[in-house]
């Protein structure tokens, strides 16, 4: 253990802890709403909803620092966003001991999917090509997102943006904490009240589950679902993409007993996460592919950290800017998604199904409850099948 954490000391660098911040605040920003709006329709009481925060916060925090130091690579998770938008939707005739019931019912088969193997075998038949197209699909919207929020805060993200380039071609590893930097200066120069928060300890709320056949089948069952193909494919996708040849079956299993044994305290579901992950994967987050596992330690500890003070959480995300993080998002993935196009594209053979998985997943279409990314690797799946077919030219 010493010696573990010994060399993450030494392969730590101000980057990565960058690129793992950044990371962790995405996350939260994009999605916390969604928890907040779930846990409020399942009934539950201001301090559940904090339970629920802090469960999903340390869940993610173990389960990324622990996986990313024992496999030495970008191992980041994440909570179930469309989980959490099933659970908004569909949960208020449930009581919460039933919701508890339904979570560690959908642990339970993640655990099996884990334990069985089924799922790395089906992600190991995944052409690098088609991988690289959905996370590229994935990542389009919020690579775009630097030029949105220039319709309504132009300064802020023209500063950022500029700052970005500029110190690129100077030091290029600083490229994205000096944009951020750049767009705190502008928010507060143009006024912005960054709101002072006071630290709060969230106290863990114990639900003691109720099984039921509704509960199970009305809200287990898809929540497996839509956390397994919605999440762990493109999240799993991600980290071939990125180069990273991690057995997928442990962690999956891991992400499944983590959540098993948090679920009572308001774990609904943990995955591995695509779009924060890839913040973690790429050059922002260091030169060596090697010790880009140091800036998903560094998510979990951010993770850990919100986890535990769980309570301050929403009054802290409440004082930033919407679109200094989109833009510091946008920013952090524009070398991952060009390095994904350039290896989706690559391979001419495979070049016309790279481009309708990508333009599937970047549709964000959903069909039958399922969202653009499983159809997107279907569709451009099914486009390489018939490509094979092909007569060869004589």
């Amino acid at each position: 253990m010493r010696t573990t954490v010994t060399s993450f000391l030494r392969d730590l660098s101000l980057p990565a802890i960058s690129a793992g911040f950044i990371a962790v605040i995405v996350g939260y920003t994009s999605s916390v709403a969604i928890i907040f709006q779930a846990a409020a329709v399942s009934g539950a009481s201001a301090e559940q909803v904090n339970s629920w925060i802090g469960a999903l916060g340390i869940g993610m925090g173990l389960s990324t620092i622990v996986l990313s130091l024992y496999y030495k690579a970008p191992i980041l998770t994440a909570w179930s966003t469309p989980g959490a938008a099933l659970l908004a939707t569909s949960t208020a005739s449930l009581s919460l001991s039933q919701l508890t019931a339904a979570f560690m019912f959908s642990a339970m088969l993640i655990i099996i999917a884990g334990l069985s193997g089924w799922f790395e075998k089906i992600m190991d038949r995944i052409p690098i090509s088609l991988a690289s197209a959905m996370l590229a699909g994935i990542l389009f919207n919020f690579g775009m997102n630097v030029f949105v929020s220039m319709q309504t805060e132009l300064m802020l993200a023209i500063a950022m943006f500029v700052t970005y380039l500029l110190i690129k071609l100077i030091v290029p590893r600083y490229a994205v904490i000096a944009a951020l930097i750049a767009g705190i200066v502008v928010a507060w120069l143009n006024g912005f009240a960054f709101k002072s928060v006071s630290l709060a300890v969230t106290h863990p709320v114990f639900v003691s589950p109720d099984f039921t056949l509704a509960s199970l089948l009305g809200i287990g069952v898809p929540l497996f679902v839509v956390t397994m193909t919605a999440q762990n494919i493109p999240g799993i996708a991600t980290l071939r993409a990125a180069g990273y040849q991690t057995p997928v079956s442990p962690v999956i299993t891991a992400t499944g007993v983590i959540t098993l044994l948090l679920a009572p305290f308001g774990c609904f579901a943990l995955n591995m996460a695509a779009i924060t992950a890839a913040i973690c994967m790429g050059e922002n987050a260091g030169e060596d592919p090697e010790r880009r596992y140091t800036a998903s330690v560094a998510a979990g500890i951010f993770y850990l950290i919100l986890g535990i003070f769980g309570a301050t959480v929403g009054a802290f995300l409440a004082s930033v800017p919407n679109e200094l993080i989109l833009t510091i998002a946008s920013l952090a993935l524009f070398s991952t998604i060009a390095g994904s196009l350039a290896t989706a594209l690559a391979t001419v053979e495979q070049r016309e199904p790279a481009l309708i998985t990508f333009l599937m997943t970047a549709s964000g279409v959903s069909l039958f409850g399922i969202g653009a990314a499983f159809w997107g690797l279907l569709f451009g799946g099914f486009a390489l099948l018939i490509s094979t077919l092909r007569k060869p030219e004589t």
